[in-house]
């Protein structure tokens, strides 16, 4: 394998997806939310939204369905996934995002940092925008490839 040093500044195929209601409600109930904001839209409105709005975590949902597969960046990255451990993961909320949007985004490797007992930290970014490229998210995960 090249240098993982060498990752730094690579940037994987954008992917595009719809925000559905559909997969709002389901999330929701996967995860017991019973707030009716993610369920009711005229609750929605009432809270003052324009519609559904997300959960936290639901652009995850978008780069599953939307997105490459995580054996895909892996395999872009050369990293073997028998040594490969999800170090952290934040999200960055930026704007609303409802039910109705279309999302863009694009991921990036923002940080490679390698030690030299063969271990490796990648960090990558992923910017989400609306419809309007309204920058409305960026999501940060940080690997760690073991030796």
């Amino acid at each position: 394998m090249a240098n993982p040093e060498d990752k730094k500044g690579y940037v994987f195929p954008p992917y595009s997806g719809k925000v559905e209601t559909g997969k709002i409600k389901e999330l929701a109930l996967a995860i017991g939310d019973d707030n009716p904001i993610y369920t009711d839209e005229a609750k929605a409105k009432e809270e003052g939204f324009v519609t559904l709005p997300i959960l936290p975590t639901f652009m995850e949902a978008i780069d599953m369905w939307s997105g490459p597969t995580f054996e895909d960046l892996m395999e872009q990255l050369e990293i073997d996934m028998k040594k490969l451990l999800h170090g952290e993961q934040e999200y960055e909320y930026f704007a609303p995002i409802h039910a109705g949007d279309t999302i863009h985004a694009e991921t990036k490797v923002t940080d490679v940092k390698a030690k030299r007992n063969g271990m490796a930290f990648y960090t990558l970014e992923t910017v989400y925008r609306n419809q309007n490229d309204e920058k409305v998210m960026a999501a940060r995960m940080m690997l760690v490839k073991t030796p």
